[in-house]
């Protein structure tokens, strides 16, 4: 798997890099800047995974991470950064992040969510989701925070994913990783058999 990652600061580049390379399969390229990345992802091809830091020279706020996907076609690119508010994350995400990855993560955390990202799905850190994903309630012998049980009961209502968010007050594409998660936990195949799940363990 090859893996691109670009961040200004050498210390915290340099440290990802290190821990990343330690894992079997995993090699890394390194870039200071964006258009640095940007040469390498032109001249070596597509990698596996793209990580941009968000406040990097050259990254011009999210334009950088269009430029990236771009660039990269149906390879993921995903955002780390060590200060960016969670509404940069949420917009990341929306314009087609693969993740979005906190520099204060642990280092195993890092390198099980730059596998996660590489075969195709989202990340996003639990901070993403509310204060409110606490206290778990077992639905289908599965665990689901409180917020995604806020989401299923709204899924049964037939509520489309803008209408949810609306009346939750988090951001379209936050909702979309929890309906993603819930299918997950319940094994759930659409909409539709989320909510047949929900009405058998006697939520409606």
């Amino acid at each position: 798997m090859r893996i691109l990652l670009a961040d200004d600061q050498e210390l915290v580049r340099d440290t990802i890099a290190a821990f990343l390379r330690q894992e079997d399969g995993l090699t890394v390229e390194v870039a200071r800047d964006f258009p640095t990345a940007l040469d390498l992802v032109r001249s070596m091809g597509a990698f596996d995974l793209v990580l941009l830091d968000y406040m990097m020279p050259g990254m011009n706020g999210l334009a950088g991470l269009a430029a990236m996907k771009k660039q990269q076609g149906t390879k993921p690119v995903a955002i780390i950064s060590g200060k960016a508010p969670r509404a940069i994350a949420e917009q990341a995400l929306s314009e087609g992040a693969a993740g979005f990855l906190p520099k204060t993560m642990s280092t195993r955390s890092l390198v099980a969510a730059v596998r996660f990202m590489a075969a195709g799905e989202v990340y996003a850190p639990i901070s993403l989701m509310t204060e409110r994903d606490t206290t778990p309630v077992t639905v289908a012998g599965a665990q689901l925070t409180s917020r995604e049980m806020d989401v299923l009961k709204r899924l049964c209502r037939g509520l489309a994913n803008k209408e949810i968010a609306r009346e939750l007050e988090l951001q379209e594409v936050t909702v979309k990783l929890h309906i993603k998660t819930l299918y997950r936990k319940i094994a759930a195949k659409n909409r539709t058999h989320a909510a047949m799940i929900a009405k058998e363990a006697g939520l409606y």
